[in-house]
């Protein structure tokens, strides 16, 4: 029987979302049965052989992750449990905002430490976002569209294989 795998994900506007669903697929593609689901949809664990969480980075957070580890604690850690983050940082970091990034993630699993972690570029699409939104981006000058880079994100899935105990 193949492994059961979990992608948890929080998303805002949808790109973490459109990663998460790409990771399960390269992982079901795989030969494991995985399946994406938003942290709040995901009740229970128990019966996942393994767990990747995704969550995209606001105000330098991961967008729901911690609260998410918090209550699952015990049942992750019975699994190997990857994460990733998306943002707009990884398109035009300033010194030190990658790492900045990549310990807001560990920090938001803590005590967990994960079998692999990574940060990708997400897309910012002013045309979906909030009027606040919109206004912080412009302000921040932040680089809009889709950096998604579909082939990284299919590559660090096939990586997270042998690592979810397939």
């Amino acid at each position: 029987m193949a492994a059961r795998i979990l992608v948890a994900y929080a998303t805002k506007y949808g790109s973490t979302a459109g990663v998460a669903d790409a990771v399960a697929r390269e992982l079901a593609g795989a030969g494991l049965e995985a399946r994406a689901a938003e942290l709040q949809e995901v009740a229970s664990l128990e019966g996942y052989d393994g767990v990747v969480l995704g969550a995209p980075i606001y105000v330098g957070r991961p967008l729901g992750l911690a609260p998410f580890a918090a209550r699952h604690a015990a049942a992750l850690a019975q699994v190997p449990v990857a994460a990733f983050a998306t943002g707009i940082v990884p398109i035009a970091p300033k010194p030190g905002q990658l790492e900045q990034v990549r310990e807001a993630l560990a920090d938001a699993l803590a005590p967990l430490v994960p079998v692999a972690a990574t940060v990708f570029a997400g897309a910012l699409e002013p045309s979906r976002m909030g009027f606040a939104d919109r206004a912080a981006v412009r302000l921040l000058r932040a680089p809009t569209g889709d950096h998604r880079d579909w082939a990284a994100i299919a590559a660090w899935a096939r990586e997270l294989v042998p690592l979810l105990g397939a």
